[in-house]
């Protein structure tokens, strides 16, 4: 990254949560792969349908019926004891003071009623991508930009059915969502404080609306802004080296709450939670790999997940974890 990036060479990234096998392509490298994505600053201007979809792993013994119907996807939930396991685990963290907020997420799987490409032509996000046999994303969660010597980060840490009455009075007024996202604000404010000077928040919780097939969200965010040293080009993976694993998609403090995922987690998140980026020569634009499928040697999996405090309650996190399963389509 920082040899492209030295080189004012365009470039787009994919970072695994984990870091075990982040790609770095060229704009010659995507096409080959038959990779097509849509950021802010740039997309893929090729391709064609016809990746095959299919059904998913049903496991009575592990998985509810089929709800949720939509016209993309039909999901097969956890049992609601499947998922406390997990979060009564992150809670215990949480009453020993290992963590003051985590993020808990689950691959659930389901049924697609169209391809993978196809649900990335029909889909509509900020940041969208295709990686063939592999998994589509549609993404509203900005990562980092940099325009100028700016960078900018836009956490989205709350969500709330926009169809409840008051939806958007109830959302800002709540305690518990207000204490997380605040906190998600602190820690990426510490964040660009590592790899920037300067560091302020010019909007702080606001609400974006997702509109999907099945359901309308309010999402609430918040933007924090810091200046870079000239040059920041040829440092561009230091930089991301210091900022990841995003503090929207692990929690605080950072490095148990890592450790605390990892235990409580019973599957590899791998691409998912990671970060898609892209570099035009002059400005760069990434977003979270939230909003995902997959295709998994058991079939396919609608990987999701929600913030977890020592307020949370059980079955309104697992109700949340199952309204995200949402393909936002046109």
């Amino acid at each position: 990254m920082n040899k492209l990036g030295t080189e004012r060479r365009p470039f787009l990234f994919l970072l695994d949560y984990e870091l075990q096998s982040p790609q770095i392509l060229t704009v010659d490298e995507i096409q080959d792969r038959g990779i097509r994505y849509q950021l802010p600053n740039g997309r893929s201007d090729y391709g064609g349908l016809g990746v095959s979809g299919g059904p998913a792993r049903k496991s009575q013994a592990q998985n509810q019926g089929p709800q949720a119907l939509d016209p993309i996807v039909e999901i097969y939930p956890p049992e609601l004891s499947s998922y406390k396991r997990a979060f009564d685990l992150v809670q215990s963290e949480q009453r020993a003071g290992n963590s003051y907020l985590c993020n808990l997420t689950a691959a659930v799987p389901i049924q697609v009623r169209r391809s993978l490409e196809e649900i990335y032509e029909l889909s509509h996000a900020k940041f969208r991508l295709f990686w063939p046999e592999h998994f589509v994303v549609f993404s509203p969660e900005p990562f980092v930009r940099i325009s100028g010597n700016t960078i900018s980060s836009c956490p989205m840490k709350g969500t709330i059915d926009a169809e409840l009455p008051n939806a958007a009075a109830r959302i800002l007024a709540d305690e518990k969502e207000s204490a997380e996202h605040t906190t998600i604000v602190d820690l990426i404010r510490n964040d660009i404080g590592r790899v920037a000077h300067r560091v302020r928040v010019p909007r702080y919780r606001y609400l974006e609306e997702i509109v999907g097939a099945r359901a309308r969200i309010l999402a609430v965010s918040s933007r924090i802004e810091g200046e870079l040293r000239a040059g920041w080009h040829e440092r561009i993976g230091e930089i991301f080296s210091e900022l990841l694993p995003a503090g929207s998609i692990s929690g605080a403090p950072k490095q148990s709450t890592c450790r605390i995922i990892r235990e409580a987690e019973n599957y590899r998140r791998g691409f998912y939670t990671g970060i898609v980026g892209l570099f035009d020569g002059k400005a760069l634009e990434s977003g979270v790999l939230i909003r995902f499928i997959e295709k998994s040697a058991e079939g396919y999996v609608f990987k999701t997940g929600g913030g977890i405090t020592i307020n949370s309650n059980l079955e309104l996190e697992y109700h949340e974890l199952i309204q995200k399963i949402n393909v936002p389509v046109s």
